[in-house]
């Protein structure tokens, strides 16, 4: 049952990160498009933060070192 809970938070992860980066392209497109269009909600502060692109290998870099951090200390690693 673990394994196949590993495999489903995996693919959730996949589909979550895949989701994020359509998201950014179509923040970016939209954003463009209302600069073009003078629309001044293209110039939110908020909007440069939400644009910038997630790097799924430094997600999961970094999902792989705190597991490693957890084991090392002799916690259990649990998917949810």
């Amino acid at each position: 049952m673990s394994a196949q809970a590993d495999k489903r938070a995996d693919l959730n992860l996949q589909v979550s990160l895949l989701s994020e980066h359509e998201i950014t392209r179509l923040i970016i497109l939209v954003t463009a498009m209302a600069k073009k269009l003078d629309i001044e909600e293209a110039n939110h502060p908020e909007i440069p933060e939400l644009a910038r692109d997630v790097k799924p290998e430094k997600v999961l870099d970094t999902l792989d070192n705190y597991k490693q951090k957890f084991q090392d200390s002799g916690a259990t690693v649990t998917s949810s």
